[in-house]
């Protein structure tokens, strides 16, 4: 194979194409019995530029030669960007005729690097009009990817600062959704949140031990802590993110069946994960890998249950774990040797883990919302409840005032529900229930409001409307609900009408008391019906409800 043609201020250049590798099976080959085996019988090329070979017991041994045709001295800089290397040899020729040994890798303490760096980097001098050969042996109980490339010294620092640049936006992105969403878990105090949280601070964790930077700055004397400290935070992770998906996409309610199965497998990797720092890293790394592809698989199908059952946060969920899931099946194809390495294989996991995290910020926005209508929210009846109800009733008359626009109130009441609940039973008094509030749901539109507002009584109201048009609609309302056919039941209902009109009435509260008369007298003068109050402006005179017509049907 010919050697790499390098010259003065070669950028960053991979070395993939001129590698020669040999698989020690054994681990047992010396530098010595490599250098003679390459001189006899040189190491082969790297088949098909493939440079990853998944989990392998095996130790590789690799030479790449490179040339400097010019008559000055070239320093270079060769580096392996897979930092996750648990011994990693280099050897380079010397000035004495004999080789230099480096011997580094993370499970030796990171003062062992010939520069504090996060990858492991080699400084070299190439003499002129020279060509050599360099050495590397790996060996890890992880996956084995090697990723070499060289450049010159003056081309290696400014993508070095680019690249601290990057990682800086990257976990300053991580940190700033940390943030963001703890102050949102002190407002709502949803246990959402608290997943979220532990699932962001785990991945952005594992992350750092991923990329090099938790050895380099947080345990550099403890390559113990720097090897299990991933499988740990990778556990962490998966438990933190099952909880999330469970509670966002409301797995319990909406898809059990897939819950149960993310329950088993969360009450699979909690004495799994505490067992971690005590297994051998090799076989544990192995089966959390495996896992994450077999959660990540089953959190799209529980998502895509939730989003088909109206789980408004499954939608933004689904998204961001596509987008995720994409990235994961690429890195664990690149873990498992099946695609090669490279920056887009080595990456596309990360980058897809903070689309993710934004679209699931969003997903917990959205869970805000769905809460906040659930609150207000009639459970039986879809309607708006009457603690919604009591709020946006002021609010209403107040902007009616204001604006001099009229507002109309009815109040509904189911006749003898009593006598449906005594003779048929509870469960058929809710089926009525249910049934009125359906079809008030699809006779009125916004902006009117509908309301259960407790029991067999119901609120609408009419922002806009006159009495004249509030009487319009519940004449319809009383013919509909009669006309309604329900098995073993006959409905009917009782509306009293009250309306805000050119400041007749003082107070939302007198509104209300007078729609409260009117539905009165409609029970008095015989139920099916509605009854309209007349309010006196309180200019003229005190407030009087009275009876002002009652339409037959």
């Amino acid at each position: 194979m010919q050697p790499l043609v390098v010259s003065e201020g070669v950028a960053l250049q991979t070395l993939t194409p001129h590698l020669r590798l040999l698989e020690d099976t054994q681990g047992a080959l010396t530098f010595d019995a490599i250098r003679v085996t390459d001189s006899l019988n040189p190491l082969q090329p790297v088949p098909a530029d493939q440079t990853n070979f998944g989990f392998s017991r095996a130790a590789y041994w690799v030479a790449f030669s490179l040339h400097n045709p010019s008559s000055d001295r070239l320093r270079l800089i060769v580096r392996q960007d897979y930092p996750l290397i648990d011994r990693l040899d280099f050897w380079q020729p010397n000035v004495e005729g004999g080789w230099t040994h480096t011997a580094t890798g993370d499970r030796r303490p990171f003062h062992s690097r010939p520069l504090n760096l996060r990858d492991f980097v080699f400084p070299i001098s190439l003499p002129a009009n020279s060509t050599q050969t360099f050495y590397l042996r790996y060996q890890t109980a992880g996956s084995m990817n090697i990723g070499l490339s060289v450049s010159s010294e003056t081309a290696f620092l400014p993508q070095l600062g680019k690249e601290q640049i990057l990682l800086g936006i990257y976990y300053g992105g991580f940190l700033v959704l940390v943030i963001y969403n703890l102050f949102l878990f002190l407002a709502v105090r949803d246990r959402a949140y608290a997943y979220y949280m532990g699932y962001a601070i785990s991945y952005g964790l594992y992350f750092g031990v991923h990329n090099g930077l938790s050895f380099q700055y947080l345990w550099p004397g403890n390559p113990w802590l720097a090897n299990q400290s991933l499988v740990i935070l990778l556990g962490l992770t998966l438990i933190f993110g099952i909880q999330f998906v469970r509670t966002v996409c409301c797995g319990p309610q909406l898809a059990p069946r897939t819950d149960r199965v993310a329950r088993f497998l969360l009450y699979l990797l909690l004495p799994l994960t505490a067992i971690a720092p005590f297994v051998s890293y090799g076989p544990m790394i192995l089966s959390l890998a495996t896992l994450t592809l077999l959660l990540s698989i089953l959190f799209m199908v529980m998502g895509a249950i939730s989003l088909l059952r109206g789980s408004v946060p499954a939608r933004y969920f689904l998204v961001g774990w596509t987008a995720l899931l994409v990235s994961v099946v690429i890195y664990m194809l690149k873990t498992f040797g099946l695609v090669p390495h490279n920056s887009f294989t080595h990456n596309a996991f990360q980058v897809g883990a903070l689309v993710e995290m934004v679209l699931l910020s969003l997903a917990l926005g959205a869970r805000v919302g769905e809460l906040q209508r659930q609150g207000y929210t009639d459970q039986l009846t879809g309607l708006f409840n009457r603690r919604y109800f009591d709020e946006q009733f002021p609010r209403e008359f107040a902007l009616a005032a204001r604006n001099g626009t009229p507002l109309a109130l009815l109040i509904l009441d189911l006749d003898h529900f009593k006598a449906i609940n005594d003779r048929l039973g509870h469960a058929r008094g809710d089926a009525a229930l249910c049934a009125v509030g359906q079809l008030i749901r699809k006779q009125v539109r916004k902006p009117v409001l509908a309301c259960r507002y407790g029991g067999e009584e119901f609120a609408i109201l009419l922002p806009r409307a006159n009495r004249i048009q509030a009487a319009s609609v519940a004449e319809r309302l009383v013919k509909v609900v009669a006309e309604m056919e329900l098995e073993d039941m006959s409905l009917t209902v009782s509306i009293g009408i009250a309306a805000c009109e050119q400041g007749n009435v003082a107070s939302s509260l007198r509104l209300f008391e007078a729609a409260d008369a009117a539905l009165y007298r409609a029970k008095q003068a015989g139920r099916n019906r509605y009854e309209v109050a007349l309010v006196s402006n309180p200019a003229v005179g005190p407030e009087t409800p009275a009876l002002a017509a009652a339409i037959p049907r």
